[in-house]
């Protein structure tokens, strides 16, 4: 590594050698501010807005190409060159990435779009997405000298944060509302943060941590409040085009409440246009952001042509992690929405329900609820007419349904008395399940 200036006169350090980050500077998101990516920032000093990380693509393509990447084990940090991490080896890590990208037959058969295609993020570390972004997070959070953090969550980056700020060493503060599911809030407990609920949406735990970081000084990891999250979820966009032969989807379909993951894929791809690892001329995939219709601000501002949302009234949906009124990076959002021709869809909790059953009894995928609310928006639009039936359609299911214990599908099991035998396979009583017969 040597030490050269960036533009604007900050001293950062470049990659002389592939397989180590080429970040050079962080850049305000609004106001284009560059801020030296070796000290710890949260939001833009000039403007607070969120911040995103730069990297020199012109030397990593000198340097570097997918043949590198494909040299490297699976996981998120075979793409190390475009992560923050100074010291990849240091990374700290429980195995996360490498998740499969399922063909689903009858799914695809049941929504006409042949296809459709599932990126299962339930199979990571704390199962579900959260862990790419906290293992890069917490990665960079012991590099820069933090000690504790804290952050506000809907439940999964609570517990995402929880176990890697346990792995590295770390104190986490972790805010939910008291709505979590059960499950969840037992995960965070389990690897030791400090853990509170509160009354109302994670609005009003995110009021409750600023003011902690306010009072003691705590590093604030909520979403977009520092700028290395995004970089860790941007890896399902790269996981998606190497598995696609680095080729991109037509559509992706996101569930979105604070909308990181949407937004990283939207950056990586970029980065990778920039880079020109792309076919030539290959236009970015149209994105989708699913919401539930009781937690719908980006669709509703979307419709209005807005471009920021306006506070969801009384959030309500059982789908925990798009349960979020007014997400920080909305205006970035909007404008990956906008400028890939995509759209915004909102989906009842009961079709979201429905939608979970189906894919666990089609498909044996027990998928999140905010999952389903992404194949429920796909199925919705292949009816519309404005996904075609040619398409490659990649959905994005952000958890495992595991994590719901009082949202699971399935009928509940039958009881056999004393002395009672199974009939044979394919007998099926009136209510459709398996009969019993006397011994």
């Amino acid at each position: 590594m040597e030490h050269r200036p960036t533009v604007g006169g900050l001293a950062a350090r470049r990659c002389t050698t592939p397989g180590m980050s080429y970040l050079t500077q962080l850049e305000c998101a609004a106001c284009g501010r560059r801020l030296d990516p070796e000290r710890q920032w949260q939001l833009c000093p000039t403007c607070d807005h969120p911040l995103l990380a730069r990297y020199d693509l012109d030397l990593l393509g000198r340097q570097a190409s997918l043949t590198d990447f494909d040299r490297r084990p699976p996981g998120m940090w075979r793409y190390r060159d475009l992560l923050p991490l100074r010291e990849p080896e240091r990374a700290v890590s429980l195995g996360e990435g490498a998740t499969p990208l399922l063909q689903v037959p009858r799914l695809a058969e049941r929504t006409g779009i042949p296809g459709l295609l599932v990126k299962d993020e339930g199979t990571l570390p704390t199962g579900t997405f959260k862990a790419r972004g906290a293992a890069v997070g917490v990665s960079r959070a012991v590099e820069l000298g933090v000690r504790t953090l804290a952050l506000p969550t809907a439940g999964n980056a609570g517990a995402a944060w929880a176990a890697y700020g346990a792995r590295a060493g770390l104190e986490v503060v972790v805010v939910m509302p008291e709505t979590t599911p059960s499950v969840i809030r037992r995960e965070a407990a389990a690897c030791g943060a400090d853990l509170y609920l509160v009354p109302g949406s994670i609005a009003d735990a995110g009021a409750v941590v600023a003011d902690g970081c306010r009072r003691y000084g705590w590093y604030d990891a909520s979403t977009l409040k520092e700028p290395y999250r995004i970089e860790g979820k941007k890896t399902m966009g790269f996981e998606l085009a190497d598995q696609l032969g680095w080729r991109l989807p037509d559509v992706v379909v996101y569930p979105t409440g604070g909308g990181v993951g949407l937004i990283g894929m939207w950056k990586g791809f970029q980065e990778l246009r920039a880079l020109g690892w792309l076919p030539a001329g290959s236009p970015m995939p149209r994105f989708v952001a699913a919401q539930s219709a009781g937690c719908a601000p980006v669709v509703r501002a979307f419709a209005e042509h807005a471009e920021r949302t306006r506070a969801w009234e009384e959030p309500a949906t059982f789908a925990a992690g798009v349960r979020v009124p007014k997400p920080l990076g909305d205006f970035l959002m909007l404008r990956a929405l906008r400028e890939t021709a995509g759209t915004a869809v909102a989906i009842p909790d009961e079709t979201i329900a429905a939608t979970m059953e189906l894919a666990a009894a089609a498909e044996g995928m027990v998928v999140c609820p905010e999952g389903a609310a992404a194949l429920a928006a796909a199925a919705e639009l292949r009816r519309e007419g404005w996904i075609g039936e040619d398409q490659t359609v990649a959905v994005f299911n952000t958890g495992t349904g595991l994590l719901y214990e009082d949202s699971l599908p399935g009928r509940a099991p039958s009881r056999l008395r004393a002395g009672e035998r199974l009939a044979a396979a394919g007998s099926q009583g009136a209510a459709g399940r398996p009969t019993a017969r006397g011994g």
